[in-house]
């Protein structure tokens, strides 16, 4: 394999009014939380999958004793109105190289399907352990800001987007398509499932479906759990005179 490459599962055919969303790993995993809760709750059918030689050179071993190269996959979720074009996968290009190759690979493949929309999911870290999380958004262009702006945060967030999150939204406005990055507010160390959470109830209200967010909701307490714990201990510690804290137990 000397390039990215895309194969497709027979019997895709015409989609509706279709919006690409992708969850790949990142900050608090918050991107892929969403994308796998929606693929197992909302019935989501494999339609490709994505190989590249700027993976990591290593492969996954089954539980059935079997091996298989690290992936990308594509997943179609049919809504009432629309369909949705889910992207999970195992990691993210090694190489700035790379993540341009597998960006431009995935929009050749969802431009063959007449996406006209696209909306990348990620982790914004703010180093906020517990509370209400904000979801923040950046847009390629104005017009889709102004769409969103009630629904999003605009405009606080700073820095870069690293990988395939801020690249597809760049790159899709070279091609004509709007897009936009959606940032759960997390701290950014762990797996953040109250920050999936916020994401998701926007995401739900946006493309109008109903998800069942019962076993969402019940990591998100347990995790708010943890953090109190370790809040707590914080506080002891420093109330204690210990301020120079470099690891929690």
């Amino acid at each position: 394999m000397i390039e990215t490459t895309i194969i497709e599962k027979e019997g895709v055919g015409k989609l509706r009014n279709p919006v690409m969303v992708t969850g790949l790993p990142g900050i608090g995993l918050v991107g892929q939380v969403v994308a796998k809760y929606m693929i197992k709750k909302l019935g989501g059918k494999k339609i490709a999958d994505l190989y590249s030689p700027h993976f990591p050179h290593q492969v996954m071993m089954t539980s059935k004793g079997g091996i298989r190269l690290l992936k990308n996959k594509f997943y179609l979720i049919k809504l009432k109105e629309r369909d949705l074009i889910l992207v999970v996968g195992d990691v993210q290009a090694i190489t700035g190289d790379g993540q341009y190759e597998v960006a431009g690979k995935m929009l050749d493949y969802v431009q063959k399907h007449k996406v006209k929309t696209i909306i990348t999911i990620g982790g914004y870290s703010s180093g906020k352990m517990s509370g209400e999380k904000k979801v923040f958004a950046a847009s390629n262009n104005l017009k889709t800001m102004n769409r969103y702006k009630d629904m999003f945060v605009f405009g606080e967030t700073k820095g870069s987007i690293v990988g395939v999150a801020g690249l597809l939204p760049a790159l899709a406005l070279i091609r004509g398509i709007d897009a936009m990055c959606v940032m759960g507010e997390t701290h950014g160390s762990y797996v953040d499932p109250s920050s999936a959470k916020a994401v998701l109830e926007k995401l739900a209200k946006l493309f109008s479906f109903k998800i069942d967010m019962e076993q969402l909701e019940a990591e998100a307490k347990e995790r708010e759990k943890m953090i109190k714990k370790i809040e707590s201990e914080i506080e002891k510690q420093t109330a204690g005179g210990n301020k120079d804290i470099t690891y929690i137990r």
